[in-house]
């Protein structure tokens, strides 16, 4: 058994409507047979992160449970969860220089288990996962007894450290 921690925001369009989606399309993407355990914190709603915007967030967080003996293919869940979010709206998530945008969908691979991952297009655990409020709150919540693999902390903990 894996526990896969996911992300999903949007501050465009009808933001309920779009995480809803995105929820049901993530779930038939990863668990189609419907074996796994799927588990949803409540929606947070948030300022913007790295970029200044008058639209608020809505962001929660999604832990699917494996079934026992599954390994996780983590290059390949990621690019299963950029699919969903490119199916549901292909807007860029920045600027053409680079900036962070507004944007209808943004699904975020944040953790799965203990693992360490470190190339190219894929860091886990998420490398800013420490500084954001709005993912350490549906982890800390879904699964409290998570630890980062590297630094040793709760979700609970770093976001003690965030005040």
């Amino acid at each position: 058994m894996a526990k896969i921690h996911i992300n999903i925001g949007s501050n465009i369009g009808d933001r309920a409507s779009l995480i809803e989606s995105a929820v049901a399309a993530v779930a038939e993407r990863i668990d189609p047979d419907g074996r796994a355990l799927i588990r949803l914190s409540p929606v947070i709603e948030s300022e913007p992160w790295g970029y200044d915007s008058d639209r608020m967030f809505y962001n929660l967080g999604l832990m699917i449970e494996t079934p026992a003996g599954e390994s996780v293919d983590a290059k390949k869940l990621l690019d299963d969860l950029l699919d969903v979010e490119a199916q549901i709206a292909s807007a860029p998530h920045r600027t053409p220089d680079g900036a962070y945008a507004d944007r209808p969908i943004d699904i975020d691979l944040i953790a799965v288990d203990d693992m360490i991952i470190d190339i190219p297009h894929l860091q886990l655990p998420h490398p800013r996962m420490h500084l954001r409020a709005f993912v350490l709150q549906p982890v800390a919540t879904l699964d409290p007894q998570w630890r980062h693999p590297e630094t040793g902390l709760t979700a609970a903990e770093m976001m003690a450290q965030l005040s």
